[in-house]
């Protein structure tokens, strides 16, 4: 395929890197030129998996891309870009988003801010740092066109990176939003050193927490026990190169959310806390994890959360 990647931050950086070893032609599109230009340069991306090999890979600008060209555009932006990222795209290319989130805006999940073409969603454990090293995972892709999901996964799919179709387009959005929120919670558990029975605890009641939301807007409860449900949240909450789970341990430690979100980087957890909070208010259905995430983030003392979730009435499992 003639690919275009959407984003050179980490994760559009391996991706790129993992099309391009498949065989496909891979353009990758920056939002910075210097960025581009070094690309183009060097062969590698100076600010992300500067280990990477690009030299095979053409680089350019957003603005300055063929899309005319493409058979496939692969969107790999911060949540909060998505939208604007997608009206800025010309073309009648599929999309494949990696990006992991809702709308901020509109609260919507971001496959359906697509418009008059196809879209499929990527998601599972997919930590880039390994993937950009070549080591083995797996991987679910969801659209509402079999079709496109079933191409797709026979040109992505490789010994590396085994691809499974899933046809829960909801639930794989929902797992992939809500798993950075419980990153952050597990996080903090690190940071307090609270240790790993409680984490342990608060992972599998977190997992309950993304399933109730997922049925409340249609989801099947099937797909958060795999790839894009507990897989995916595994590998947030307890791998070192997690954003989340990072940005929840620096909390914890006193950080402000801003100061961990300019140590790390892009942190969706802190964009999509308060915006999963609203979705399940307006399904009623209650999320007492992603609350006081919310709660720590406008400034409660994150030991006060602990005591209050552990404070809670007990009930049946």
């Amino acid at each position: 395929m003639n690919t275009v990647v959407v984003g050179a931050g980490s994760w559009g950086t391996a991706f790129a890197r993992l099309l391009a070893d498949m065989g496909h032609d891979v353009t990758i599109a920056a939002r910075d030129p210097e960025q581009a230009r070094a690309i183009r340069k060097t062969g590698r991306n100076p600010k992300y998996q500067r280990l990477t090999d690009l030299s095979d890979i053409t680089a350019t600008t957003i603005d300055d891309v063929p899309y005319d060209d493409a058979e496939l555009v692969v969107v790999a932006v911060p949540s909060k870009a998505f939208g604007a990222t997608l009206r800025s795209l010309p073309g009648t290319a599929p999309i494949l988003s990696l990006t992991k989130g809702l709308d901020p805006e509109t609260g919507e999940r971001l496959s359906t801010l697509v418009r008059d073409r196809g879209v499929a969603v990527l998601s599972g454990p997919n930590m880039a740092e390994e993937i950009a090293a070549g080591l083995p995972t797996a991987a679910v892709i969801s659209s509402e066109d079999v079709e496109l999901a079933e191409r797709l996964q026979r040109e992505i799919n490789s010994l590396a990176f085994r691809v499974y179709v899933n046809p829960d387009l909801v639930g794989v959005e929902v797992c992939a939003a809500a798993k950075n929120v419980i990153g952050l919670s597990a996080g903090g558990v690190d940071g307090l050193g609270l240790g790993d029975n409680a984490k342990a605890a608060l992972i599998a009641r977190g997992l309950a927490e993304m399933a109730r939301l997922g049925e409340a807007c249609g989801a099947r409860t099937e797909t958060f026990f795999g790839l894009a449900g507990m897989g995916d949240l595994m590998v947030t909450c307890w791998s070192r190169h997690g954003r989340n789970r990072k940005a929840g341990e620096l909390i914890a430690q006193g950080a402000e959310p801003e100061e961990a979100a300019a140590q790390i980087g892009t942190v969706e957890g802190l964009t999509t806390a308060p915006v999963l909070r609203d979705l399940s208010r307006r399904v009623g259905i209650e999320l007492p994890i992603t609350e006081g995430v919310c709660h720590v983030l406008d400034g409660e003392d994150l030991n006060d959360l602990a005591a209050r979730l552990m404070g809670r009435q007990p009930t049946r499992e």
